[in-house]
């Protein structure tokens, strides 16, 4: 038989075991009386835009100027492609172009011709006028003094006969302005198409030139390099990896839970540790938030219209820059893991993210 004092001490040890238990569930979950202005979250990843270098155009790889994880800066050359069939491809768009100036140039001196022509065409419809003006004149004063009868029918007719062939040359002086004005106009109505021809033929020197300049893949920004997948004598096509490279600039990305934004303001310091660097703590700032949740985000978005539904708490991305002036955040590199501390009850901004809060800024409850 149990004494009293047996069933007396079971139940005070299943009371401490209780109270103790509510006590670990209302810690775990921060509540009351455990609650805190920390706000922590292990879901946090260093970031930074990891850049696919590939080339424009198809070719051997003649050159490999860099190696694996080799810090570069912009413009430095990473990889040549053979280059021969590009030069003389530019050497051919130049040539080309030499031809479609020398016509140009052809047409030019055409048109001055035909200018030329017409200012003569035009003095000769002045000459034949004058010398119709004259024949006429003489054919008058004969055909007075044939009814005086002091000169011959002869004559008359003779005089009659120049002024034909005045009133003649007059026709075919002003036929050939005519000509020469469709000349003049035949030339400048082709003159569009040969500076066209000229235009098109600088487009090909400029294309010919860029794909010259593209076999050199050189480093668009300061950065370090990740695997070097090009080899020499290597053929790769438009698009082809040849390597990647990571910019110098790198930032934290941390996946809060939506209950635990509430308070979180721009500019508001951060502390954060990295796994790589042990206990090492870091500082940074919330720069901005994502304008919505990671499972919006998602290619396959989760439906709640379900007859079953538990409610999740989703989580938010919240960018944090990394103060500068650290020396170890030299030593991070994107897709390494964070662990990120925010105390809300720290309302300390930055002067970048105080003028810039506006549309980044989560309302304060």
């Amino acid at each position: 038989m149990i004494s009293r004092f047996a069933r007396h001490t079971a139940t005070t040890l299943a009371l401490v075991i209780g109270v103790l238990g509510l006590l670990g569930v209302l810690y775990a979950w921060k509540l009351p009386p455990f609650s805190t202005t920390l706000r922590i979250t292990e879901d946090a990843y260093v970031h930074g835009k990891v850049t696919t270098l590939a080339p424009q155009l198809a070719g051997i790889v003649a050159e490999v100027a860099v190696q694996d994880f080799q810090r570069v800066k912009a413009g430095d050359l990473l990889v040549r492609i053979d280059d021969r069939i590009y030069r003389q491809k530019l050497a051919q768009a130049e040539a080309a172009l030499e031809v479609r100036k020398a016509a140009r140039t052809n047409a030019r001196q055409q048109l001055r011709t035909a200018e030329a022509e017409l200012r003569s065409a035009e003095s000769g419809v002045v000459y034949a006028k004058a010398a119709l003006k004259v024949a006429e004149a003489d054919l008058g004063r004969t055909e007075r003094l044939i009814k005086r009868s002091i000169v011959s029918q002869r004559e008359a007719d003779e005089k009659r006969l120049s002024r034909d062939q005045a009133r003649a040359a007059l026709d075919q002086a002003r036929a050939k302005v005519d000509t020469a004005r469709q000349s003049v106009a035949s030339v400048l109505n082709n003159r569009p198409s040969l500076e066209a021809a000229v235009a098109s033929a600088e487009a090909a020197v400029k294309l010919a030139r860029i794909d010259l300049d593209n076999t050199r893949i050189t480093a668009p920004v300061n950065g370090r390099l990740g695997e070097v997948g090009a080899r020499t004598g290597q053929y790769v096509s438009a698009g082809s990896r040849l390597a990647t490279l990571v910019p110098d600039r790198i930032w934290i990305v941390a996946n809060y839970k939506e209950t635990q934004v509430r308070g979180m303001e721009p500019g508001q310091p951060v502390t954060f540790t990295v796994d790589a660097l042990g206990d090492a703590r870091l500082t940074g700032h919330i720069e901005r938030f994502s304008p919505a949740t990671g499972s919006e985000f998602s290619v396959i978005s989760a439906s709640n219209a379900t007859g079953n539904f538990i409610k999740i708490a989703r989580r938010l991305p919240v960018r944090i820059a990394i103060d500068p002036g650290q020396p170890l955040a030299r030593k991070l590199s994107p897709g390494m893991s964070v662990v990120a501390s925010i105390d809300v009850s720290d309302h300390r901004q930055t002067a970048s993210a105080a003028t810039g809060r506006g549309a980044s800024a989560l309302p304060t409850p």
